[in-house]
């Protein structure tokens, strides 16, 4: 078998791990959109139960609609250009803890922002950011407590040159060798971390694509207690008007 064979070999195996991994990660919440509408047409569901199994029908089906969205997204990725614009990080913070909180109260967590006084400005495409912090966000959502509940934070970092976004959670910690493999290929490819089963390998690539389209990039810190998923975008020299 030639090289050029072997090379379309890779692709097409990638492609179809690719694939397989996304109708995985859709599986799960049509599964559970199925089993509350079973239960929803039993006569003996009290009207309490009932709002909240309607309610969490809804949370999973805008979760699983969000993942589809940035799924086409990603393929559309290379047709265009994603006009960046002067924007402030903890208002796209407070806008993805807003969109979330429902889901997790619905799980029984909390996401909250840290709070920040001196005020920063980045560089970014709104939209792109947004959706890399809210698979940040879907991600965390299984690793918080009712003392630690997850937390979004911005700041500067590299001497003031970029802007730093991240989710702080407290899930299970990551083994060094696989931590390792992880920060070298963030982003990159589609990986499930054993050791965080809920976590979603495809919502880190799709993260990492969409940071690559506008100039970003994603990584990750790991804590004693937990871990932060982070991208960094460029800083705005423009004095802050927001």
């Amino acid at each position: 078998m030639g090289q050029s064979s072997r090379q379309q070999e890779a692709v097409l195996f990638g492609e179809l791990s690719f694939a397989v991994t996304a109708a995985h990660e859709l599986k799960a919440p049509l599964a559970l959109v199925r089993q509350l509408s079973l239960a929803l047409e039993a006569d003996n569901v009290p009207p309490a139960e009932r709002e909240r199994m309607m309610r969490q029908i809804v949370l999973v089906s805008e979760r699983a609609l969000r993942l589809t969205t940035d799924l086409s997204r990603t393929a559309r990725l290379e047709e265009g250009l994603f006009q960046l614009e002067p924007l402030n990080p903890i208002q796209i913070c407070e806008e993805v803890a807003h969109e979330l909180a429902p889901l997790y109260k619905a799980k029984g967590r909390e996401i909250r922002v840290a709070s920040r006084y001196k005020p920063i400005l980045a560089v970014a495409n709104r939209d792109l950011l947004r959706r890399i912090m809210l698979n940040f966000g879907d991600n965390a959502l299984h690793y918080a407590s009712d003392s630690a509940p997850v937390e979004l934070r911005a700041g500067s970092c590299e001497g003031g040159t970029k802007i730093r976004l991240g989710v702080r959670d407290y899930g299970p910690a990551v083994p060094p060798d696989m931590w390792q493999r992880l920060q070298a290929q963030i982003g990159t490819g589609v990986q499930v971390l054993h050791t965080r089963p809920q976590s979603s390998g495809l919502g880190l690539y799709v993260a990492g694509q969409f940071a690559g389209a506008m100039q970003a990039k994603i990584g990750a810190t790991r804590h004693r207690d937990g871990a932060t998923f982070y991208v960094d975008v460029s800083a705005s020299t423009q004095l802050s008007l927001l």
